[in-house]
């Protein structure tokens, strides 16, 4: 077939032009090996925020994450909840530079300070009365573990990236920082209870902060250093009689690892 080809090529005369021979591309990897090369030089390109990409708009994003939620939001207090002083301060430096006054380059925008304190003291209290109408046996040490773990940092911005937090935060660094996701995600809580009321912020806890626990051991948070004094304070404070610690079993007394069970009878 080539030479078929070839025989056609030679036996057309100059005015003609024949069709290319249809095939691999020969300029396709040289230039695909040039670009890995160049990909291998500059190193991966740099994380771009998704509300700096195209197609992106804002307000509509802010108002299908409501939506997303099930929740009803002041939309003006969540978009407050979003911004973080980083980026006022980048904003209004940006206008300083464009030669504006001081007056002129202040930004009419709040940022979430206020929205994350009162994010964090709801939080805290409604896990702490839900922790204790749930676990009313439980020790003071074991509840402060359990509240200890619901709130936080961890926890905290799990929750908010798999909400996709990050993408609507105006901030100054990116990727994020967990102190500022976790301030992100206090604040839209802090932005819910000025909205909705305690009530239904209370069900948003419940929804997103208490399942963290399914699956958990309570141990697996809670180190009990001395056992023995714990149960001595439960049971004084239940009035019930110290207990008494009897050996049921043991083992190899006159060797170099005795072994003792101890039982514990009250």
């Amino acid at each position: 077939m080539s030479l078929l080809l070839l025989g056609l090529r030679s036996a057309a005369g100059p005015g003609l032009r024949c069709p290319p021979v249809r095939g691999k591309k020969r300029w396709l990897w040289p230039h695909l090996k040039a670009q890995a090369r160049k990909a291998k030089m500059e190193g991966p390109p740099k994380p771009v925020p998704r509300l700096r990409q195209p197609n992106f708009d804002y307000h509509a994003e802010i108002v299908a994450f409501s939506k997303r939620l099930n929740e009803t939001f002041s939309i003006q207090l969540l978009k407050t909840a979003f911004v973080n002083h980083s980026y006022l301060e980048r904003e209004e430096s940006r206008r300083q530079e464009l030669g504006l006054d001081s007056e002129t380059a202040a930004l009419n925008l709040e940022d979430n300070q206020k929205l994350a304190d009162k994010g964090s003291e709801f939080t805290v209290s409604y896990l702490t009365s839900t922790l204790q109408q749930g676990f009313p046996n439980l020790p003071a040490a074991g509840m402060r573990a359990l509240l200890d773990y619901l709130t936080s940092q961890q926890v905290l911005c799990h929750v908010a990236q798999n909400l996709s937090i990050e993408d609507l935060t105006l901030s100054l660094e990116f990727p994020m920082s967990l102190d500022t996701v976790q301030k992100t995600f206090l604040a839209i809580i802090g932005a819910l209870l000025e909205s909705s009321g305690p009530e239904r912020t209370g069900r948003f806890l419940q929804d997103f902060l208490i399942p963290q626990m399914i699956g958990k051991d309570l141990f697996d948070f809670w180190s009990v250093t001395d056992p023995m004094s714990l149960l001595v304070e439960q049971l004084s404070q239940r009035k019930i009689p110290l207990p008494e610690p009897r050996i049921t079993r043991q083992s190899g007394v006159g060797t170099v690892l005795p072994l003792y069970f101890v039982g514990l009878y009250w």
